[in-house]
C-alpha cells in the first residue's frame, strides 16, 4: 500500500494538507475567515495550512456529531429574508447609505464601510471572530420573550445575559431587526461596532 503525499490530518479523508499548499494565501486566509480562524491576516502559509486543516477536522467531527443537539454548531443559513435589508418608515440614514450584505462570501467595499444585514451566519461569523456570544439584556424580558438583544463581547457589563443562537435569531426575526456593523475601522483595526435597528418602530 502506497502513502499519500504530504502530511495527513489523522482520522479525515476529507482534509489533506497537501491540497492546502496548492491554495494562495489569499485562498487560505478567505477559508481561515469561513472557519472562523482569529487572526488569519497575519499567519504565514503554513500556519493557515495547519489551522484550516484542524478546523476542517473539528467540523467534520461536528458534522458526525450533529445529532447531539449541539444546534449552535450547525451553519445557521441566511434566514427568512435572504440576508436582505428590512425596510420601513423608520429607517435610518445609516441603514440607506450601508452597503447591504447577503452572502457570508461577500467583502466590504473599503475600510470602515457601514454595513447592514439579517443574514444569520453572517452575523454569528462577526460575533465569533470577535469572541462575541448572543445575549439579552437582563430584566427587559416580556414573559417567555427575550428582552432587548445585544452581542455580548465578555466585557463587564454584568447586566448582560448570554442566550443561544437559535433564541437569538427568532426574537431578531420576529421584530424584523436590522444588524448595521462594521468589519473594520477606516484605519484598518478591527471594529467591534453595531447595532440593530427596527425599520418600522423607533425603537428596537
Amino acid at each position: 500500500m502506497s502513502d499519500k503525499p504530504g502530511n495527513q490530518t489523522p482520522n479525515t479523508q476529507d482534509v489533506s494538507e497537501t491540497e492546502l499548499r496548492k491554495m494562495k494565501v489569499d485562498e487560505l486566509r478567505k477559508e481561515a475567515k469561513e472557519e472562523h480562524i482569529a487572526g488569519a491576516s497575519g499567519m504565514r502559509k503554513e500556519e493557515l495550512v495547519k489551522e484550516v486543516a484542524g478546523a476542517r477536522q473539528e467540523g467534520a467531527n461536528r458534522g458526525r456529531n450533529a445529532d447531539t443537539g449541539e444546534e449552535d454548531a450547525k451553519d445557521l443559513g441566511a434566514g427568512p429574508d435572504g440576508g436582505k435589508i428590512r425596510y420601513g418608515d423608520e429607517s435610518s440614514k445609516s441603514l440607506k447609505y450601508s452597503q447591504e450584505i447577503t452572502s457570508t462570501e461577500e467583502e466590504p467595499e473599503r475600510e470602515g464601510r457601514s454595513l447592514a444585514t439579517t443574514h444569520h451566519e453572517v452575523i454569528r461569523q462577526w460575533a465569533e471572530e470577535r469572541d462575541g456570544v448572543p445575549a439579552t439584556v437582563d430584566g427587559t424580558e416580556h414573559g417567555d420573550h427575550l428582552g432587548v438583544l445585544r452581542i455580548d463581547f465578555r466585557d463587564k457589563d454584568a447586566n448582560l445575559r448570554e442566550v443561544n443562537w437559535r433564541e437569538w435569531f427568532k426574537t431578531f426575526d420576529q421584530r424584523r431587526l436590522n444588524f448595521i456593523y462594521q468589519e473594520q475601522r477606516s484605519d484598518g483595526t478591527q471594529s467591534n461596532f453595531f447595532r440593530l435597528e427596527n425599520p418600522e418602530r423607533e425603537d428596537a
